[in-house]
C-alpha cells in the first residue's frame, strides 16, 4: 500500500494542476471531493469516460426504475462523459469529476454523499475508494489484461485486499475473469460473465441535412478512433481508394483530436483535400476530420464502413458493438486483444475483415462497396447479446443494500 500511496500523490499532483488550470478553484475543489451535495442515500457509480457510461446505460436504467429508494452519485475522468450523462435527464441523479483516490477524499465522499453501495465498470480499480465504502463494492463489466494483472501480481497484498472488498464482480470475458480470481477475488463474489458493451444501444442522432448530401452512407467510410502511427495508413488507403471510386468520402475520428492539425497536413501531403469539424468547414473535402468528442455515434450513422482504430497499433483496439449496432461493415487489424471474445465472434460469422497495411485496407473497402449493408447486418447479428439483462439486474439489485442499512 506504501508504494501505492506514493505513486498516487505524484499521480495526483499532476492532476490537480491540470484540473486547476482547465476549471479553476471549482475543478481542483471536485477532484479533492468537495462542491455542491445532494441530502439522500447514494449509490457512486464510476466509469472512466464516455463508452464505459455508455456500455451501463441500459443496466443504469433498470436499476433506478427498481430502486426509488436510491440516488445515484455518476462520476467520470471526462467533461464529454459528464455532459453525455446528464443529457440522458435520470431521475435521481448527480453527475460530477470523479475524485482522486486519497484516503482523506475517499472517505469524505462516502461520508457527504452518503454512499450506501460503489459500482465500478471495466478496469477502474482503487484501493482507497473500496475500502472507504461502508456498504458493498461491485465490479461491473470488469476487465483485467494479462498486462494490467502482471502489474498488480506485484502489489499481492493489496491486489488481495483490494479485492476482498468486492461483493460481486462481473467479468466482460472469461479470461478477465480467471485473472481476478488468481489476484484474489472471493468465490462468493464471482459473478457471471457480461459484457455490458453488447447492450449498446444507439442514441437519436439525426445528422443535419448538409452532412446528410455530403456523405452519402453507400459512399461514406469512418475511421473510427485511431491512434498516431494509422492515420498514414488510414489516408494513404484512402488516396489509393480514390484512384478506383473517386466519389467515396472518408471521415476521420482521431482518439485524440489535438492531432487533428497533424493530420491535416499528411492529408494534404498527400494531394487530398481536408476540412475538419472543429473548425466548422463545409463537409465538402475527400477528408472530413471528426476532431469534436462526443460526436461518434453521428459518423456511425453516416458511414457504411467502419475501420476500428487501436487495431493497428499496440493499443489493443476499440469496441466494435457500437459500429455494429449501426449496421455498419467492419475493418480491423490484427490487434484486437482488448475485445477478443467479441472480434472471435466476428471472425468465426465472416462479418469482418481483418487488413494490417494500406493497400489491404483499400481492397476491403472496394470489396465492400456492393455488400455493405448485408456485412454489417452480420456484424450486428454475430455480436448480438446471448444474455437478457434483466437476470443480471436482478443480481445487482440482490447485492446492493435496503436503505437504513450501509
Amino acid at each position: 500500500m506504501l508504494l501505492y500511496r506514493c505513486l498516487l500523490s505524484l499521480f495526483a499532483l499532476v492532476v490537480l494542476v491540470r484540473a486547476a488550470r482547465r476549471d479553476g478553484l471549482a475543478g481542483l475543489k471536485a477532484r479533492l471531493g468537495h462542491g455542491p451535495v445532494v441530502d439522500a442515500p447514494h449509490v457512486w457509480l464510476h466509469g472512466a469516460s464516455n463508452g464505459e457510461l455508455a456500455s451501463v446505460r441500459p443496466v443504469l436504467t433498470r436499476l433506478i426504475a427498481a430502486r426509488p429508494d436510491l440516488h445515484w452519485l455518476i462520476t467520470t475522468n471526462s467533461a464529454t462523459g459528464q455532459q453525455m450523462v446528464r443529457t440522458w435527464d435520470l431521475p435521481r441523479c448527480s453527475v460530477r469529476p470523479a475524485p482522486l483516490d486519497l484516503q482523506r477524499v475517499s472517505r469524505r465522499m462516502m461520508r457527504r454523499w452518503d454512499v450506501r453501495a460503489h459500482i465500478s465498470l471495466e478496469s477502474e480499480l482503487w484501493p482507497h475508494r473500496f475500502a472507504a465504502c461502508p456498504g458493498p463494492v461491485l465490479l461491473l463489466g470488469a476487465r483485467l489484461s494479462a498486462k494490467t494483472a502482471r502489474a498488480w501480481s506485484r502489489m499481492p497484498r493489496l491486489a488481495r485486499q483490494l479485492l476482498a472488498q468486492v461483493r460481486l464482480a462481473s467479468a466482460q470475458d472469461a479470461d478477465s475473469a480467471r485473472r481476478l480470481a488468481e489476484l484474489g477475488l472471493p468465490d462468493s463474489a464471482q459473478g457471471p460473465v457480461f459484457d455490458l458493451k453488447a447492450l449498446y444501444e444507439p442514441p437519436e442522432t439525426t445528422p443535419d441535412a448538409a452532412l446528410t448530401h455530403a456523405f452519402p452512407r453507400t459512399q461514406t467510410w469512418l475511421a473510427a478512433s485511431t491512434h498516431e502511427g494509422e492515420d498514414a495508413t488510414v489516408l494513404d488507403a484512402h488516396a489509393a481508394l480514390l484512384d478506383h471510386a473517386p466519389e467515396t468520402r472518408l471521415i476521420l475520428a482521431p482518439r485524440h483530436p489535438q492531432r487533428a492539425e497533424a493530420i491535416a497536413r499528411a492529408a494534404q501531403a498527400r494531394g487530398l483535400t481536408v476540412a475538419r469539424r472543429s473548425l466548422h468547414d463545409a463537409p465538402d473535402a475527400q477528408v472530413y476530420i471528426a476532431d469534436t468528442l462526443g460526436e461518434m455515434a453521428l459518423w456511425y450513422r453516416l458511414a457504411g464502413r467502419v475501420f476500428i482504430g487501436g487495431t493497428l497499433t499496440d493499443r489493443g483496439g476499440h469496441t466494435p458493438y457500437e459500429p455494429a449496432s449501426f449496421g455498419c461493415a467492419l475493418i480491423h487489424g490484427p490487434d484486437t486483444r482488448n475485445f477478443a471474445a467479441p472480434f472471435a465472434r466476428l471472425a468465426k460469422a465472416g462479418a469482418a475483415r481483418q487488413v494490417a497495411e494500406a493497400e489491404a485496407l483499400a481492397e476491403a473497402l472496394l470489396a465492400l462497396g456492393p455488400s455493405q449493408h448485408d456485412a454489417g447486418l452480420r456484424a450486428r447479428e454475430a455480436l448480438r447479446q446471448d444474455s437478457a439483462p434483466g437476470d443480471f439486474v436482478a443480481r445487482i439489485l440482490a447485492t446492493l443494500p435496503a436503505v437504513g442499512k450501509s
